[in-house]
């Protein structure tokens, strides 16, 4: 599972005026106190990516005062600056030290909305380095790449000659370390090492529909001022475990007996891929009766990410409720604890700690208890029986896309047993 990713933060951003002659480009704020930055990085951590590394350069100094040693979302975050100019290629080479095998690499003045874990799934073994591709109208303003049978074969510049619809470069790369033998000082990734490597045959393509935006000139920055808030707020999938995502066998929570209901790893990368948030809610009584201990459940839960991250698919956080009113020690004994479903706390809490789009959410659960707990915290539930949770979640997925905040919290009609 590659949990490494780098920003490149070093641009000076001079297309944008005044609005970047004291402030690094992607240190630029869309909202108050939220800066372009912190949209690229809290979209990493949240799909795993726990070791960040921003590569500074123009106001490095403001970067490294912000961000380095800061914790987001459990990832870590490191700044290195770079005190002499060297292009996207040649910044690299102050970090070979730091760099896994393969790590994930990307802009940071632009924002393409794609599943990370899966782009960064399954490295190409006959290649060096993977290229996220835009489909666009008019690739003038980018230079076009050309895609053959998975590779790229060339990178044209822009230019006023080159016109219509066709692929871009969408600024994400999922790269080996092996890339470094390659680069000669100051470089460029595109012109130098991609040129290269196209010609080579090691450089592979895959293209993405999802959002895509940078910021490099006045007028696309106010798109972003416009737009880019709609993708920091996602709707969120709140989905029982035992029964739903696992096989329930009685108190499950070693990691061998991890045994995952019909699809439901195909299912959480369907809601990964709809630009779901994913949350895990489940009552975990088999702590207060003395069967096994947080740390079980979070070994558990970590089983399960990796095995998600196996196909590119990704939990965005997990919530567990380990009370009891019949616990076996007094810590976790309490007659009715706010977070045990059918009480709505582990949603809440969800909500407070994630910027939840309340249209288009919905749970899904296996029980009563989880009906009535969609239903206290408002929102649509669906009762699932067990089949295969892959097929309940594309068509809750349908039906939810034409709703509307008001939607009525009742339980879904998703081919799914309902009361």
């Amino acid at each position: 599972m590659i949990r490494q990713a780098i920003f490149l933060v070093g641009g000076k951003g001079t297309r944008l005026g005044t609005l970047t002659a004291e402030t690094p480009k992607p240190l630029l704020q869309m909202r108050p106190k939220v800066r372009f930055l912190d949209i690229l990085l809290e979209n990493a951590a949240r799909q795993g990516f726990s070791d960040i590394i921003l590569l500074a350069g123009h106001l490095g100094e403001q970067v490294e005062a912000l961000y380095d040693g800061r914790s987001i979302r459990g990832a870590t975050i490191r700044v290195v600056r770079e005190f002499e100019p060297a292009g996207t290629g040649g910044a690299l080479l102050q970090i070979p030290h730091l760099l896994d095998p393969w790590f994930l690499l990307a802009n940071g003045d632009s924002f393409f909305d794609i599943n990370l874990r899966a782009f960064a799934t399954h490295p190409p073994g006959n290649a060096m380095v993977r290229v996220a591709l835009h489909k666009v109208r008019d690739v003038s303003r980018y230079g076009s790449v050309t895609l053959r049978h998975g590779r790229i074969v060339a990178f044209s510049e822009k230019t006023i000659d080159i016109v219509g619809p066709g692929l871009i470069n969408g600024g994400i790369y999922l790269m080996s370390r092996s890339v470094l033998d390659l680069i000669r000082g100051k470089s460029s990734l595109e012109r130098d090492l991609f040129s290269t490597l196209a010609q080579t045959k090691a450089l592979r393509g895959k293209v993405f529909d999802g959002y895509f935006i940078d910021i490099g000139l006045p007028e696309t920055f106010a798109s972003a001022m416009r737009e880019i808030d709609r993708f920091a707020r996602r709707p969120g999938a709140f989905l029982d475990r035992d029964g739903v995502l696992n096989l329930d066998s009685g108190y499950t929570h070693r990691p061998d007996s991890l045994v995952w209901m019909p699809n439901a790893r195909e299912a959480v990368l369907a809601l990964n891929d709809a630009g779901y948030l994913v949350f895990v809610i489940t009552n975990q009584s088999g702590v207060a009766r003395g069967y096994y201990t947080v740390a079980d459940v979070d070994a558990f839960h970590r089983a399960m990410q990796t095995e998600l991250a196996e196909i590119g698919a990704h939990v965005d956080a997990f919530f567990y409720c380990p009370f009891h009113p019949e616990a076996v020690t007094a810590e976790y004994r309490h007659p009715s604890h706010p977070d045990r479903k059918p009480n709505t706390g582990m949603i809440l809490r969800a909500k407070r700690e994630w910027p939840v789009q309340e249209k288009g959410s919905f749970l899904i659960g296996d029980s009563q208890s989880d009906m009535e707990a969609a239903s206290r915290a408002g929102l649509p539930g669906v009762l699932f029986d067990g089949s295969d949770l892959l097929s309940t979640v594309q068509e809750a997925l349908a039906i939810t896309r034409g709703q509307s905040d008001a939607f009525a919290a009742e339980p879904l009609a998703c081919g799914a047993r309902l009361d």
